[in-house]
């Protein structure tokens, strides 16, 4: 029920999800209208992680911190946009960054951001990773929309590799003139160990909060418990839910 009450909150044409559900409704990709006049195309590939984000809130619902006005939100693992957009929704006059590597989500991420004209987004087609220069990025089909693409060195049978460009979360900060990270979010399919562990203490300082998506890894210190544990020797506070990990710094009550 709850879900539901979500998803009429957050969007003015909330019937359409339902009577795509049902069958009643055929369009693909769907036109979805946000709460303060976001526009978000859904391709019916990613209906479930639209749902995710608009319907189950997965990286809001248990925030630690309240988000201030106009925040400034970096989005690692942006893919299709969902979360940005939600976000750009939620926090009027927020500053988005959001990167993701793979070309056919990027351009479904552009093309997102610019059916809203108002929208402070800037989309960055590079990977994140803990060091700059390039990676491997391991997906299913160059040419189709992922969930599920991730570094690594090893493709399985079947599977596509792309040489793409990485940057690295203190590169962002530079970049972008970024004084404080109001929101980080991340869904990076297992580098957001290589990101955290790298970045130096001034840089999580400067970062208030944290949604994490974790994945586990075969690596020592690749898994939630050891990530929780890094979080609060750095003098965060950390909520966890399922497998998705909050992190708060104290600083930024």
């Amino acid at each position: 029920m709850i879900r539901y009450l979500r998803l009429i909150k957050n969007l003015s044409n909330w019937w359409l999800y339902l009577a795509l559900k049902a069958g009643a409704a055929k369009c693909d990709p769907a036109i979805f209208r946000a709460r303060g006049g976001v526009n978000i195309e859904v391709p019916r590939r990613l209906l479930h992680e639209f749902k995710e984000i608009f319907m189950e809130a997965a990286y809001t619902r248990h925030l630690i911190s309240k988000i201030p006005k106009s925040p400034t939100i970096i989005d690692i693992g942006a893919n299709a946009g969902f979360f940005s957009l939600y976000a750009a929704s939620r926090f009027p006059g927020a500053k988005i960054i959001a990167y993701e590597p793979v070309p056919t989500n990027f351009r479904q991420l552009c093309k997102n951001r610019d059916l809203t004209s108002w929208l402070e987004m800037k989309c960055v087609n590079e990977a994140v990773y803990g060091s700059e220069g390039e990676v491997n990025i391991i997906l299913d089909e160059k040419e189709a929309l992922t969930t599920s693409a991730r570094v690594g060195e090893n493709p399985g049978k079947g599977q596509d590799v792309l040489r793409i460009k990485a940057t690295t979360l203190q590169q962002i900060f530079e970049q972008n003139s970024i004084n404080r990270c109001h929101l980080l979010k991340m869904d990076c399919e297992g580098s957001e160990y290589s990101i955290l562990y790298n970045c130096s203490g001034d840089l999580l300082r400067r970062t208030d909060q944290l949604a994490i998506e974790v994945h586990d890894g075969k690596e020592n210190g690749h898994n939630m418990a050891e990530l929780i544990g890094f979080f609060e020797q750095n003098g965060f506070r950390t909520r966890k839910r399922q497998h998705i990990l909050w992190a708060s710094g104290f600083y930024s009550e």
